[in-house]
């Protein structure tokens, strides 16, 4: 075994140094989503009582509980392991699925890894080394809620920090499984990504349905361990435990697989693409090549949609009087609620449009960013070697992806109409208006890559900005001037604004044409990735 391992060291600092920009942002973006919330909570909830009162109100609410868990006290700590626990456990699961996919099948994929086991590399270091750099991210995430948080209370600030890290751990090590399932880095992420939405699909029933956690749906997902943690209230330690057996036993059938397969294989071979006729054009490959991704995240979108959109009703009943809850869902919306619970409704129907956009953000750098894949493994070179022009080939790729995010975006504005229960055309306007934003990133994408190939990237960097502004950055009242970095803060707020401005729509999109059409002229000129 001690031979298996042979150069995992290497390999893990080679794995921190090639992260040592994508990893920090992502450390801090679930970090400060975390730390910044009783600073914000305080503001608005400023006394025991009304702090109380939002608890109780939060608990006898489904639609709440669905979205943000149950509350289990009513202290500034505990209402901020309520309100951002499971999401900044979620952010930790993306931040470690993609660590240790880009370190495993992603090597195997380009070709990188054989090269490296062509010298005293063991046959288990590259796994070894993609999980102990998965661990040392979880474990700065740790330290650094810990800390931030201590404040509050030092067991309880301790119990998040570890329960969000184990929830990393454990995607880490599912995306171990999924990458020796599968062929492609593509398809092991897709595949990992699915349990961690699988895993707050069941949190959320099984919190609709049954309060204080209790739920059997709750218990089987790893998101409903972070929520019966219990932090900052009588913290139940023991459910960590459960983390540390499922890591162990998923990493048990990691290196079971990882040892009888050979580099490059997979125990899910991809099926043999179709031998005739229905690949007459550079578009239609691309097509082939992406749908799986595209009616994945159309699935996803308008599940949620139909979830997001029966809460809506719920976010009016929750606030009756109360002023200062009335207030969070105003910043939320980015509207102020004047005119009643409709109005109330309307921003957080403007809410759910806005984070749908920011999330189809990244469903367009995946897309642009197969251009960077199928360059890089060297599958583009033979297909522009034939009388494919490399303006076919990126466009084909580029209808996809622009394609794809409306098609997602006017999926998730169908099922926020379907859930909510009335006219779905208000919702799906709502969800369209995110498109030139989306455009937008997707565009700068296209210019990483035909300009610097080398640092597309970065385009994972801007796009997860623009999340974490738009849904941390009015938590922590941000100057306008910064918020306004994101594209999504110059979009109207639908429904529910009074005048719609076409002018930010237009420009966007504008600007979105002009950088891609900058793209392809850069990738026109510039030498393919040998």
């Amino acid at each position: 075994m001690k031979n298996q391992l042979a150069g995992t060291g290497v390999l893990l600092r080679l794995a921190l140094r090639r992260d040592r920009v994508m990893m920090p942002v992502w450390v801090l973006s679930a970090t400060l989503m975390l730390v910044s919330m009783p600073g914000s909570l305080g503001s608005v909830y400023a006394t025991a009582a009304e702090r109380a009162r939002i608890a109780a109100s939060m608990n006898d609410n489904s639609s709440m509980r669905a979205l943000y868990g149950p509350v289990f006290g009513d202290s500034l700590g505990a209402l901020t392991a309520w309100r951002a626990g499971v999401y900044g456990a979620v952010l930790a699961a993306a931040m470690s699925l993609i660590i240790v996919v880009r370190h495993t099948r992603e090597e195997e994929e380009t070709g990188r890894q054989e090269l490296l086991s062509a010298a005293m590399v063991g046959r288990r270091a590259p796994l070894t080394a993609a999980l102990l750099a998965a661990l040392v991210a979880n474990a700065c995430v740790a330290l650094l809620v810990a800390g931030g948080l201590a404040g509050q209370g030092a067991p309880g600030a301790v119990a998040l920090g570890l329960a969000v890290a184990a929830t990393g751990t454990f995607f880490a090590c599912t995306a171990a499984i999924a990458a020796q399932l599968t062929e492609s880095a593509r398809a092991a992420k897709g595949i990992a990504a699915a349990v961690l939405g699988a895993a707050f699909v069941l949190k959320a029933a099984g919190d609709v349905g049954t309060g204080g956690g209790r739920s059997a749906l709750t218990w089987a997902s790893p998101l409903g361990w972070v929520e019966n943690v219990r932090a900052f209230a009588a913290e139940r330690w023991w459910v960590l435990l459960l983390f540390a057996a499922a890591v162990a036993a998923q990493t048990g059938v990691a290196y079971v697989l990882a040892g009888r397969r050979d580099l490059g294989m997979s125990f899910l071979p991809s099926r043999p693409g179709p031998a005739e006729g229905r690949l007459g054009t550079a578009g239609a490959l691309a097509w082939r090549l992406q749908r799986g991704s595209v009616l994945g995240w159309s699935a996803g979108f308008l599940i949620a949609g139909v979830v997001f959109g029966g809460m809506a009703d719920g976010a009016a009943d929750l606030v009756g009087d109360n002023d200062r809850t009335r207030e969070i869902i105003e910043r939320m919306g980015g509207q102020r609620a004047q005119g009643g619970s409709g109005a109330l409704t309307d921003a957080f129907l403007a809410t759910m449009a806005g984070m749908f956009g920011m999330v189809a953000a990244l469903y367009a750098v995946s897309s642009v960013l197969r251009l960077a894949g199928e360059e890089s493994g060297q599958r583009a070179e033979p297909l522009l070697a034939n009388a494919v022009g490399r303006l076919r080939w990126a466009g084909g790729h580029l209808a996809v992806a622009f394609g794809g995010s409306a098609l997602i975006l006017l999926l998730a504005g169908l099922g926020l109409g379907i859930g909510h229960g009335r006219e779905p055309g208000a919702a799906i306007g709502a969800t369209l208006a995110q498109l030139p934003a989306v455009w937008l990133i997707g565009a700068l994408a296209a210019l990483l890559h035909g300009a610097v190939p080398r640092y597309a990237a970065a385009a994972w960097a801007v796009a997860g900005g623009a999340l974490a502004l738009g849904w941390v950055g009015p938590a922590l009242d941000l100057p306008q001037a910064v918020l306004n970095l994101s594209p999504f803060a110059h979009l109207p707020r639908l429904p529910g604004a009074q005048d719609l401005d076409a002018a930010p729509l237009l420009a966007l999109t504008a600007l979105a044409v002009a950088l891609t059409a900058a793209g392809l002229g850069a990738l026109r000129r510039r030498d393919m990735i040998a």
